[in-house]
């Protein structure tokens, strides 16, 4: 099932600096981001292979996942929140803030035979 890890930060009277470094249970093939979301809902997928870490970087969305047993509603709504999304979890991106931008690292290349589109029962 899809879990949130805290992203380590640190902040001064400059700002704040978000390190992504040893963290990501995968290592990175891929990296996109989306944005300029109307009212639309996102993904609709899930993976053969493909592990996911969300992190919404401006603004805010939710993510739905369901793995066929569980699912779960995430809202990120801040750059240290990261969502792992594993190949199981079928999942939607939706509530997106008119800001939003949502990164995305994946494990793998892109592949569409990779997808599969079918929700669970």
């Amino acid at each position: 099932m899809s879990f949130l890890i805290n992203l380590k930060t640190f902040t001064d009277s400059r700002g704040n600096l978000t390190v992504i470094e040893k963290i990501i249970p995968f290592d990175i093939k891929r990296i996109f981001y989306i944005y300029g979301v109307d009212k639309s809902v996102r993904g609709g997928h899930r993976h053969h292979n493909t592990i996911q870490a969300a992190i919404c970087i401006q603004g805010k969305c939710t993510i739905f996942s369901d793995n066929g047993n569980e699912s779960e509603n995430f809202v990120l709504d801040h750059p240290a929140k990261c969502l792992i999304i594993n190949p199981e979890d079928w999942h939607t991106m939706h509530e997106f803030s008119e800001d939003a931008i949502l990164m995305v690292l994946a494990s793998e290349y892109f592949e569409p035979s990779d997808y599969i589109f079918e929700p669970y029962d």
